[in-house]
């Protein structure tokens, strides 16, 4: 079971690059801006938690290069 999983999780993180250098910069700086946002205190924590789990994915995105929305709406998914 424990092969299943991280082979799945494998092929989210791992798959062809779909961003251009532009887009992955975008992300990265969306991301950390997002999360830097998260350490602004807010009288709701959520919502700090939220930006910060935000942000890391977004900057996650951009530096690996290969967002699924993207390829989910382009039809391409990196498959040869």
């Amino acid at each position: 079971m424990a092969n299943i999983t991280s082979t799945e999780a494998g092929s989210l993180m791992n798959g062809e690059p779909n961003l251009s250098t532009t887009e992955r910069g975008v992300y990265m700086l969306a991301g950390l801006g997002l999360a830097a946002a998260a350490a602004k205190p807010r009288p709701n924590p959520l919502l700090n938690v939220l930006a910060l789990a935000g942000g890391s994915y977004l900057a996650w995105r951009g530096y690996v290069g290969n967002c699924p929305v993207k390829a989910a709406l382009t039809g391409h998914h990196g498959d040869a």
